[in-house]
């Protein structure tokens, strides 16, 4: 199997409540409280591996999926076409019975930044790619994400399963320098995840960053094309005998090409229900 050593960002243990800000820190304060641990790891092309990756075993799987949108920056188009195709997506890959698309965002690579961005925007204000090592949801927030979704306390209650899920593609060519490499579910461990937070204007999320362990088995799908989806798990309510968190960071490629494309990618959390 091919695999690539990579550089991604862990959180340096020892930050009691980490937080960052997603905009600039009011009154000049610093974007963070924490540092982070920088680590070349090995990032296995799955593409070669045996057996496809799963959904609930590894916690990802790729899947072949073409979109019939084609201008990504039509946010109108995204809503009516994308959210559908995703919401059939979201439930041929998990299996559940109802899906409910929630959000989505748009990640253009800007030229001559390291995918090591840590969350910071780019000069156009477009998100850029993400080196730090994180998962979307904690215990807390994937709980408190149902309600939100359902919009309806009874509706939540009455719900026995539900999964949250991210559904990652490439919306111009073939990624060919800041693909995204996501860690095999099983190989985390409970001390390696911390809860933290991402501070936004309105409102303050919370999440996880992920303390560094050579236990840790990551992957990555070479040349993911726009044809492509990779469904990977953020969230499970099933507490046991399937994948529950997926931590994620983008990388740099080693012997990018001159002149090659940036990266320009569509991320979108959908909310699955099993009955």
């Amino acid at each position: 199997m091919r695999s690539v050593m990579a550089s991604i960002g862990y959180l340096k243990p020892g930050c009691p409540r980490p937080f960052e800000y997603a905009y600039p820190p009011p009154d000049g304060g610093p974007w963070q409280n924490c540092e982070y641990d920088v680590r070349e790891v090995p990032v296995t092309d799955a593409r070669g591996t045996p057996s496809a990756p799963s959904v609930h075993r590894e916690g990802f799987e790729l899947r072949d999926a073409p979109t019939a949108v084609r201008d990504f920056g039509d946010d109108a188009a995204i809503r009516d076409v994308y959210y559908r195709e995703a919401t059939h997506l979201a439930l041929a890959v998990t299996g559940a019975t109802r899906a409910y698309v929630f959000d989505h965002l748009v990640r253009k690579r800007e030229a001559g930044r390291p995918a090591l961005s840590f969350g910071r925007k780019n000069v156009d204000g477009k998100p850029a790619a993400n080196g730090r090592v994180h998962n979307d949801y904690t215990e807390g927030s994937g709980r408190r994400r149902l309600e939100l979704v359902l919009q309806d306390a009874a509706a939540a209650a009455a719900v026995e399963r539900y999964s949250i899920v991210n559904i990652w593609r490439s919306i111009g060519g073939p990624i060919v320098d800041t693909p995204l490499a996501v860690c095999d579910a099983r190989s985390i461990g409970v001390k390696d995840l911390v809860e933290s937070e991402v501070r936004y204007p309105k409102r303050t999320g919370e999440i996880f960053f992920v303390t560094h362990s050579p236990r840790h088995r990551w992957s990555y799908f070479s040349r993911m094309d726009r044809h492509e989806a990779l469904v990977f798990k953020q969230y499970d309510s099933q507490v046991s005998g399937v994948a529950r968190f997926t931590p994620h960071a983008a990388f740099d490629l080693p012997d990018v090409p001159a002149g090659a494309p940036l990266r320009e990618s569509i991320e979108l959390r959908c909310l699955v229900v099993y009955e």
